[in-house]
């Protein structure tokens, strides 16, 4: 079993309101490179939460930190019309969220929460993680 220190928050950078799915994310990281979908869980705009690779296993999401952390996604992170990032959680999303970190948290003591942004020159995950989580 990973030793997991951290928890990083991502959106999957797609236009609010649009529904994609895991299956859609891991053709867009295979086709990347990746042997799978780089995020341990999706959010998907209806809050239900999706297993994405196994947690047992090395993510492909935020490098440098992949080794002892999981990667969260929530679908959206992009304005609709103008394609900039934005939040574009859901109130479920928002939920879901709150209460997957819970969850991971309590599963993995100490492990400490992250927006992607942190870690990477991005807008990702579009909001300021460590102000609401």
């Amino acid at each position: 079993m990973r030793k997991i220190t951290e928890i990083i928050i991502h959106c999957s950078a797609t236009p609010a309101g649009r529904h994609f799915t895991v299956h859609d994310l891991d053709c867009w990281h295979r086709a990347r490179g990746f042997n799978s979908i780089g995020y341990h869980f999706v959010i998907y705009l209806d809050s239900t939460i999706h297993p994405g690779r196994p947690v047992d296993d090395i993510g492909a999401h935020c490098l440098g930190h992949n080794a002892h952390s999981i990667g969260v996604c929530y679908i959206g992170g992009l304005d609709a019309d103008t394609l900039e990032p934005t939040d574009t959680r859901t109130p479920e999303q928002r939920i879901a969220l709150r209460e997957l970190i819970a969850k991971l948290q309590e599963q993995y003591p100490g492990a400490t929460v992250h927006g992607h942004n942190e870690f990477a020159d991005k807008a990702c995950p579009c909001f300021r993680v460590q102000t609401e989580l």
